[in-house]
């Protein structure tokens, strides 16, 4: 039993109850030890990396209960891959927040890791009861981020947002209840095989409670028409939290992913490919809502999110080909978009604090201090988002349409895929326009929407704006590494694609005599 399989989970739990006993130390003692436990986290996160980089999946049973009847952690390509991104995005949003959001509430940094510590835990675990406990921990965490700092329009989409979790939390216990009075376990390996077992009677029950499960994973992944809570949520809390949430959408899509592979998958007998009908045509639509409510958008923070969602239907198109290269195609677009959202909601704000009186609004404003810098790091968001060549957002959609050249529906991908980046591109055209060319006085941009001008946006000194934008500056160059490393990242993640088509090792790993129980 490898104990590093559960380190990543402890870690930040650990952190935060320290944290939380330490409320009364100074703020400079909370950041460092914040900062210092993400840092160890990555360190973990590459540590597993190296240790599964080879096939092997780790186990960890807690108690020493031995599966299904205890609780186990796994490890495998697709659990270290996705630790790894969540330690590197939330080290640099941390780095963001204690510029100032963490003055703004005692307990960010408690809140900050318990995040972590439900993200974590849902990458790992073994278990759909336990899923969907981290998946409870992760969300009332994000409900405290997301009211961090209070304000009537945070407040209004924190309520909308809390509504919307509780109800597929509801739906998630309503799921899992059906399948272990089914079936009589909930450890995902013994329902793999028990699934594949399953008698002729209890064949319909299974794929409802299946069904139900995807709508749960649809709904924290935004896939449409569930993505309605996401667009307002993100627009209106502070920035590095909006950052954060960008890996909230995956934590859904690996779900679908790690799930519908491996307990509905080509093994699964009258249950197998259970969302294989759904799961593309819903994908390709929220691709088209998303690209066009950011060509609708009025405001510029409003349209990143709109942008996220249509990353989010890039991303599932990709899993929905159901085949190893478009699932391989996926899992490299997973940390490009993940990476390339969160900067840009970071450069966002950053632009945003520079455009007093006319704020995150796409109307022509003031001219910025240091336009040249903030304009070419628009530029270069701008383009990784579209997915213009020769970035990462190029390569991963380049590879999602060579998995789709023997996929039935080439047409509607094609098609899509592309339509949806043209227009993408276009629209962040016009706002990257309005931004930096269309400017005008500042008394005419405030007489524009009847603001009164009681001073003047502060002027940052280089120094200072280069320190603010270094977190956004980290996570671009995050992408251009994808960029320049395509090659190692690439074959990682079409091994991880064979691994989660072939599951019976991980069966075999976690149950220990192949699932005969």
């Amino acid at each position: 039993m490898n104990h590093l399989v559960i380190a990543p989970v402890l870690l930040p739990l650990l952190a935060g109850v320290l944290l939380l006993l330490l409320y009364q130390q100074s703020l400079l003692f909370r950041r460092i030890l914040s900062i210092a436990t993400v840092i160890a986290q990555i360190g973990l996160a590459i540590a597993l990396m190296v240790a599964v980089s080879s096939g092997d999946i780790l186990v960890y049973a807690l108690g020493n209960w031995p599966a299904p009847y205890g609780i186990v952690l796994v490890a495998d390509r697709l659990a270290a891959g996705m630790l790894l991104i969540t330690g590197l995005l939330s080290l640099c949003v941390l780095l963001y927040a204690i510029r100032d959001t963490d003055r703004a509430g005692r307990h960010f940094h408690v809140l900050f890791q318990l995040q972590l510590f439900g993200l974590n835990g849902a990458f790992l675990t073994g278990d759909l009861f336990n899923l969907f406990v981290f998946f409870e921990i992760l969300l009332l965490a994000s409900y405290g981020l997301l009211l961090h700092g209070g304000g009537r329009l945070r407040t209004r989409a924190g309520l909308h947002f809390v509504v919307i979790n509780l109800t597929g939390s509801t739906l998630f216990l309503f799921a899992v209840g059906t399948l272990y009075g089914i079936l009589g376990t909930l450890n995902m390996a013994d329902l793999a095989v028990r699934v594949a077992a399953t008698p002729p009677e209890n064949v319909s029950l299974v794929r409802a409670a299946g069904l139900l499960l995807f709508g749960v994973f649809a709904l924290k992944a935004a896939l449409l028409p569930l993505y309605l809570w996401l667009p307002a949520a993100y627009a209106h809390t502070s920035a590095p939290v909006a950052a954060l949430f960008v890996i909230m959408t995956k934590v859904g899509a690996y779900c679908i992913l790690r799930v519908y592979t491996l307990i509905f998958g080509d093994q699964a007998g009258p249950a197998a490919h259970l969302i294989e009908p759904w799961l593309l045509p819903l994908a390709l639509l929220t691709l088209i809502v998303g690209t066009l409510g950011a060509m609708g958008s009025t405001h510029l923070r409003q349209q990143v999110a709109y942008l996220v969602v249509a990353s989010i239907g890039s991303l599932l198109t990709a899993f929905g080909l159901n085949n190893s290269a478009g699932i391989a195609a996926g899992l490299y677009y997973l940390p490009h978009t993940t990476f390339s959202a969160a900067a840009f909601f970071l450069l966002a704000d950053a632009i945003i604090n520079r455009r007093h009186p006319v704020s995150d609004r796409l109307d022509p404003g003031p001219a910025m201090a240091m336009p040249r810098l903030l304009g070419g790091l628009f530029f270069i968001t701008a383009i990784l988002v579209a997915g213009l060549p020769p970035l990462s957002g190029f390569l991963g959609k380049f590879l999602m349409l060579r998995a789709t050249l023997t996929h039935p529906a080439l047409p509607w991908v094609m098609g899509i895929v592309l339509v949806a980046a043209l227009l993408s591109l276009m629209t962040l055209a016009r706002s990257g326009s309005l931004l930096f060319y269309q400017t005008q006085p500042v008394e005419v941009a405030a007489a524009h929407e009847d603001v009164h001008i009681s001073e003047p946006a502060p002027v940052l000194s280089v120094s200072a704006l280069a320190g603010e934008l270094a977190p956004a500056v980290a996570l671009l160059t995050l992408c251009l590494a994808l960029t320049f490393w395509a090659g190692p990242a690439t074959d990682f993640a079409h091994s991880t694609a064979e691994q989660l088509l072939q599951p019976s090792a991980y069966i075999h790993a976690v149950l220990g005599n192949g699932g005969n129980h």
